[in-house]
């Protein structure tokens, strides 16, 4: 889809001029500051979004399999297990990809995810809601080679480094707030007026342009992410050449998640990024404002790009 290609084109070079102007912001700040505290509110957050950046990206599958409650399983591990790996094994074939390992998590919830920093170390996790008879064979390997489109794409390293730029802008506000708070606004003490550049203080100009940085940056990576679920479903219609499969897969999932309880479904929305389907979705008067800040598209906008792509096969 050359215009799906060319929004998520768009979209990263749009969040590349936003990191190269944050970058110039940053070095007009430390050479107004010169020393004191700006410069430690600029450095340490630096520092601290890398640690962060490169934990969530060398271990995203354990922190999602934890956070999912998932266990590993093999094809002996039950009647779920070996269906999991037998559809798994199918779409590994056709995709001609390394398997990845396999987890079901224990959840009526019905959604998958996939996750992991490369291929060797990806993984595949189910829901027992999703493996309890609602789906069919087909409806189940079109959700299952969605999640695995994640892992070719290697959609991990790409949000892991798109998302580096906002890290960096909301631990810059806090520490700035922080420092603001407990004393180190900005306000010289003799000859600690190298703070302020042209009367205002270099703590207030951090805090701003962290977080003008990080609105649209946010909104940004949000885009990104929604065209990348997109893709996926792409890949894993045409990858099946079942699109009718995985569009009926996806209304059963979202009919099936409003039985949820609320309380259930907040408890799951960590995930909410990796998700087949949201675990969260608002509704009401703020659903405009709601799909604005989503990781997902709309049921209606998934279920009308898979139509098409159905139509394409048709043809």
């Amino acid at each position: 889809d050359r215009g799906l290609i060319a929004r998520m084109g768009l979209t990263m070079f749009l969040l590349g001029v936003v990191f190269v102007a944050f970058i110039l912001a940053l070095v007009l700040v430390l050479e107004a500051s010169h020393r004191g505290s700006g410069a430690g509110i600029v450095i340490l957050p630096v520092l601290l979004a890398i640690g962060l950046g490169f934990g969530s990206f060398y271990w995203s599958d354990k922190i999602a399999l934890r956070t999912a409650g998932a266990r590993l399983v093999t094809p002996q591990d039950g009647p779920q297990a070996a269906q999991l790996h037998g559809v798994v094994d199918r779409i590994c074939a056709l995709a001609d990809m390394p398997k990845p390992r396999v987890a079901i998590a224990e959840s009526r919830m019905p959604n998958a995810f996939a996750t992991g920093r490369n291929s060797k170390m990806a993984v595949v996790c189910a829901t027992t809601g999703l493996l309890d008879g609602r789906l069919n064979e087909q409806e189940l390997e079109g959700v299952l080679a969605h999640e695995l489109s994640h892992v070719a794409h290697k959609d991990v390293a790409v949000m892991t480094i798109a998302s580096f730029i906002g890290i960096v802008a909301a631990l810059m506000v806090r520490f700035a707030f922080y420092s603001e708070l407990f004393g180190g606004g900005g306000r010289g003490r003799g000859r600690g007026g190298n703070n302020n550049a042209g009367g205002v203080p270099i703590i207030l100009v951090v805090m701003v342009v962290g977080i003008v940085v990080y609105a649209i940056s946010f909104l940004l990576i949000r885009l990104l992410s929604r065209y990348r679920e997109l893709s996926a479903d792409r890949s894993g219609a045409l990858l099946t050449g079942q699109p009718s499969a995985l569009a009926s897969a996806l209304q059963k999932v979202t009919g099936e998640m409003a039985r949820i309880p609320t309380k259930d479904l907040r408890a799951a929305e960590p995930l909410n990024a990796f998700y087949f389907a949201p675990a969260f979705a608002r509704g009401g008067a703020g659903a405009s404002l709601s799909a604005l800040f989503s990781t997902h598209p709309s049921l209606e906008r998934r279920l009308k790009e898979l139509a098409k792509i159905s139509d394409q096969l048709s043809r």
